[in-house]
């Protein structure tokens, strides 16, 4: 191959009518050679590109997306047999029933069925759609016993829950000076110290001597200084529904 003393190939040459051969070259031929050579095949490059701008995406999205976290599970609906908030403290197999006493029934999937009743003066409660059904006398787990038995015709294997949401049958009095005078339930066996203690105290005029306890017809005394003292204990005795406690 003849070599132009200007470094061009014969092929590349081309004659003019001068005479004169003039270098020929074919651009698109040479860029895509300096492009090959430089960054290698432009559609290789591309198709590079064009995979690592996918990834970058893809990792972008990753980063962006927050980090799963744990959903806190919603409450589970309370079964039988879970207590009212805010109930009475009372025994369910201890505490007997008696009139005034409000009662909290639930009947498992049958809320026509459940709800707060009140137990009438002959000891007997209205359930509806079903009538009155007896209570005085009986433990709230008993009572659930009976409303089960009363609601087999109507309800396919009832479930039933009874607790005492408000105590109204027994209850005893503090009078006289004592930081806070009134009628307070009598949910759990109560002696009359703490039934004093309860209310706050007796009062810096109060006679702690002649403290007396009236049940009924009967006058029982009560000096509580010799009790707080651990002195003659046998007078600290249980308080009865419907004691009054006098503090002269």
């Amino acid at each position: 191959m003849y070599i132009h003393p200007t470094g061009y190939p014969y092929k590349f040459m081309t004659r003019f009518p001068s005479g004169h051969r003039q270098p020929f070259v074919n651009t698109g031929l040479l860029c895509l050679l300096v492009c090959t050579l430089l960054h290698g095949n432009p559609a290789q490059s591309s198709e590079a590109q064009s995979t690592s701008g996918a990834q970058s995406q893809s990792t972008g999205a990753q980063a962006q997306t927050p980090p799963a976290t744990n959903t806190p599970s919603q409450p589970k609906t309370p079964g039988p047999g879970a207590g009212p908030a805010g109930g009475a403290p009372v025994s369910s197999t201890d505490y007997k029933v008696g009139p005034s006493d409000v009662l909290l029934i639930r009947v498992w999937g049958e809320p026509e069925f459940s709800g707060p009743v009140a137990v009438h003066q002959d000891g007997k409660f209205t359930l509806p759609l079903v009538g009155d059904l007896q209570a005085g006398g009986k433990t709230p787990v008993e009572i659930q016993d009976i409303i089960a038995t009363a609601l087999k015709k109507m309800v396919v294997k009832p479930l039933v829950t009874v607790t005492v949401q408000d105590v109204g049958s027994k209850k005893y009095y503090l009078v006289g000076q004592v930081a806070h005078a009134g009628e307070y339930p009598l949910v759990v066996p109560t002696t009359i110290l703490e039934a004093i203690d309860k209310s706050g105290g007796l009062t810096d005029f109060a006679n702690t001597k002649k403290i007396y306890i009236l049940r009924g017809n009967k006058r029982i005394p009560f000096n509580y200084k010799d009790v707080h003292k651990g002195k003659n204990m046998d007078q600290n005795i249980l308080l009865e529904p419907g004691d009054h406690v006098y503090v002269p």
